[in-house]
């Protein structure tokens, strides 16, 4: 088996330690399954062309250029000597700055994945060390790098043996979330109706596993292309049958609870253990209290 090609070389540099780094992309998009557009006629593939939006000519390759749109419709071209002029001198070096909690770092501004390396057996040893005495402190890196002429701010942290290395999104490329939880109203909930639904959590408690992660609509897709493709018939699936609304949030909340989620309540082992017989009595208090607030 061939090792994957690297997509990034460089050093890690801590301080005055430094070492040969090579970066791998840890996701990949490889496994979907992509369509091309077709002529349906002939059967061909279908290729893109670029066309002037006001004249409808095509558009030759050597003519293609750059522009900012200034307002609708007007456009200030840039050349790509003027690009080069601005774009960040890669230095080819991941410069630790800092460390912080790991718990400090919002999830929102976590991007694209990255595995680190050694690159070669001569930085062997200082990657050890810098990765070990990681280990040792629960803190995440913050470094700076270069990939395609933009500079990131790369998160990075022990994974096994090597470093996972993620590169972190600015301030001003996330939305503010006052925009859209502004307008949530914050009614007054009954300590019934949360009982009731920390013991619906309760039922469902479980541990974080990818491995049971299935891409359904990904699997759907596969089964049509080999159908399609040995010329067997594709019939759309029947719709299923949407439940009745239920009007009351309290009806809701228990017919959730007697449902299959309580069955499955001994197969988890939940974060919370209660005192032998304590959680019974309060369940009974709870389903008692709701019965008086039908």
């Amino acid at each position: 088996m061939a090792s994957p090609r690297a997509y990034w070389k460089g050093s890690l540099k801590l301080s005055l330690v430094s070492c040969p780094v090579l970066l791998y992309p840890a996701s990949t998009s490889a496994e979907k399954t992509r369509f091309h557009m077709i002529n349906k006629e002939t059967g061909n593939r279908l290729k893109q062309q670029m066309v002037d939006s006001e004249t409808g000519d095509v558009v030759e390759s050597e003519q293609k250029g750059r522009g900012y749109e200034l307002k609708k419709g007007e456009y200030v071209a840039i050349e790509k000597e003027e690009l080069e002029a601005v774009q960040i001198d890669s230095n080819h070096t991941i410069d630790i700055d800092s460390f912080v909690p790991r718990d400090e770092i919002d999830k929102r501004y976590l991007n694209n994945p990255y595995y680190i390396a050694p690159d070669g057996k001569a930085g062997a040893d200082a990657f050890a060390v810098i990765r070990d005495a990681m280990k040792d402190q629960d803190r995440v890196a913050l470094a700076r790098i270069v990939l395609i002429n933009r500079e990131h701010i790369l998160a990075i942290e022990p994974l096994g043996k090597g470093l996972l290395g993620t590169t972190l999104r600015f301030p001003y490329e996330l939305r503010d979330e006052a925009d859209y939880f502004g307008d949530i109203k914050s009614p007054r909930i009954s300590k019934d109706m949360i009982e009731l639904a920390s013991h619906i959590l309760d039922s469902k408690a479980a541990h974080f596993d990818p491995s049971k992660f299935k891409d359904e609509y990904e699997t759907a897709l596969k089964s049509l292309v080999k159908r399609k493709a040995a010329g067997k018939p594709v019939k759309a699936a029947e719709p299923e049958e949407k439940p009745d609304n239920v009007i009351s949030l309290m009806d809701a909340l228990k017919q959730s609870l007697k449902g299959k989620g309580s069955a499955k309540r001994g197969r988890h082992a939940p974060t919370r253990r209660a005192a032998p017989g304590r959680s019974a009595k309060k369940a009974h208090r709870s389903a008692a209290r709701a019965r008086k607030a039908e």
